[in-house]
């Protein structure tokens, strides 16, 4: 029930969709523009650098406060599967991001929504985050090639930290927690099969913070 309260209550703060909420407040539907795509990087493209901080410190707040709201209720009662919960926390905003119910199930990619996620489950994963994605970005402007890297190096921090000890947890719920987080991988790179695909054929458009983007 724990899991069920953590995943329904995260799915509710993800569809707080903010790239799309962002651009109803100024009269046009973001899914309509620039890539179609309901998040950060698309709306940095079509309304500048301000509106993508905005969508971007959006989208992020609300994960982290799922996983925050987890570990909260179930802190006291449930230490033993606390990070388990937390990822479901985590999990249902950024299902919430990617399948809103009320945009007919079509929003983001949901890798801002995986900013709060790393933010908020472990103060190490933060450097760890932000050196990957920061090196790839500034170097080649591809937001969808440091997004996926974040991704693989989180998935890959967290089954060493799990198995050094750190979540203080069993290898039952180790193994439940390695599941959530690859299939939150796998659905992250399904959403990008067709910025992989433009970046094996040297297509895929680049992102720049200090002059005007390509849409």
């Amino acid at each position: 029930m724990e899991r069920v309260i953590c995943l329904l209550l995260g799915y509710l703060l993800g569809n707080f969709q903010t790239a799309y909420l962002y651009g109803r407040l100024h009269g046009v539907d973001i899914r309509q523009m620039g890539s179609g795509n309901a998040g950060t990087t698309n709306t940095l493209r079509v309304f500048g650098a301000k509106a993508g901080l905005i969508v971007f410190v959006g989208d992020v707040l609300k994960c982290a406060l799922a996983v925050v709201l987890a570990r909260a209720l179930f802190g006291g009662s449930r230490p033993d599967i606390l990070y388990v919960l937390m990822i479901y926390g985590a999990a249902g905003a950024i299902l919430g991001h990617n399948f809103p119910f009320y945009m007919g199930f079509r929003g983001g990619k949901g890798i801002a929504a995986t900013a709060g996620l790393i933010a908020s489950f472990h103060p190490a994963f933060i450097p760890v985050g932000m050196v990957l994605f920061a090196s790839v970005f500034f170097t080649t402007h591809y937001v969808s090639l440091g997004s996926l890297l974040v991704y693989a190096g989180f998935m890959i921090q967290l089954v060493i930290m799990g198995q050094m000890g750190v979540f203080g947890m069993e290898q039952t719920a180790l193994w439940e927690l390695y599941t959530v987080a690859g299939l939150l991988t796998v659905m992250a790179y399904v959403k990008h099969r067709t910025n992989i695909v433009r970046l094996l054929k040297g297509e895929e458009r680049k992102t720049y913070l200090s002059k005007k983007n390509k849409l």
